[in-house]
């Protein structure tokens, strides 16, 4: 299923944000800060990210994006990337059964293919066994970079047109573009959260971040916890989210 844009029309909007998306930021900083390795806040992160997750299902979200490991991520220090794939390989063997018991989807969106085969093998395999989960989807954006999602869509799209035959002339239409994008399976985000104090998207869901509400922390994201939540959820209800609409129409809407 694709999900028309919000610059096409208006989504519904609820008191609990359907989408969650999440600049997971801080890891390093709060491990120097406690004058830890890098590493030690990259494991801590882990244990926020499942506690978060949990929260989110509790609460009724409906699908939550990770932003874990972006393309330019790969300019870290050679032992930090090896951390975090490690990382990642052991949450996946952890976390399945459980994102299975708590009828939990798993999704990873990205360019895979940098990762070494017994990765792409393990999350391949975790997407299918969390296919027919249905509470929420947790989708994991892996080598992801937004500039890449639409450059990878617009060539996916142009491949689709050469096979079928079609005029390559006739104007691409957003709702043809969107279904080619790594999270067409998932409405656009109501609510951007990043931690760690710094205010940029950072290339991340480019596209799909045009008419969210952007929230920014200062905590970094081993401190995360479902008080921060809250606080981001109580902001993110208290915003008037327009559509491109005045306030006035809002309000003769509303009455």
């Amino acid at each position: 299923m694709t999900f028309i844009s919000s610059t096409q029309t208006i989504p519904g909007i609820g008191p609990v944000p359907r989408h969650i998306a999440i600049i997971l930021d801080g890891n390093g900083r709060w491990a120097t800060d406690r004058h830890l390795p890098r590493a030690a806040g990259h494991r801590k992160g882990v244990e926020a990210v499942r506690a978060t997750v949990e929260q989110c299902a509790r609460l009724g979200v409906e699908y939550v994006t990770l932003f874990a490991f972006s393309s330019e991520n790969w300019r870290r220090p050679a032992d930090e990337v090896s951390l975090l794939m490690r990382l990642f390989i052991s949450a996946l063997q952890r976390e399945v059964d459980q994102l299975n018991r708590n009828g939990i989807r798993l999704r990873v969106a990205g360019d895979l293919s940098r990762f070494e085969p017994r990765l792409q093998r393990m999350i391949e395999d975790a997407q299918k066994d969390t296919a027919a989960n249905r509470r929420m989807t947790l989708t994991v954006a892996a080598n992801y970079g937004g500039r890449w999602d639409i450059l990878q869509a617009t060539s996916a799209l142009i491949r689709a047109r050469i096979d079928a035959g079609a005029d390559l002339a006739v104007p691409v239409t957003e709702t043809e573009l969107a279904q080619y994008l790594a999270l067409s399976f998932a409405p656009e985000p109501d609510l951007f959260i990043r931690t760690g104090g710094e205010q940029r998207i950072s290339n991340f869901l480019l596209w799909q971040l045009a008419y969210t509400e952007l929230f920014f922390c200062e905590r970094y994201w081993p401190d995360f916890d479902a008080g921060t939540l809250d606080e981001a959820i109580a902001w993110y209800r208290q915003r008037e989210r327009r559509f491109g609409r005045t306030g006035g129409q809002l309000a003769a809407a509303a009455g």
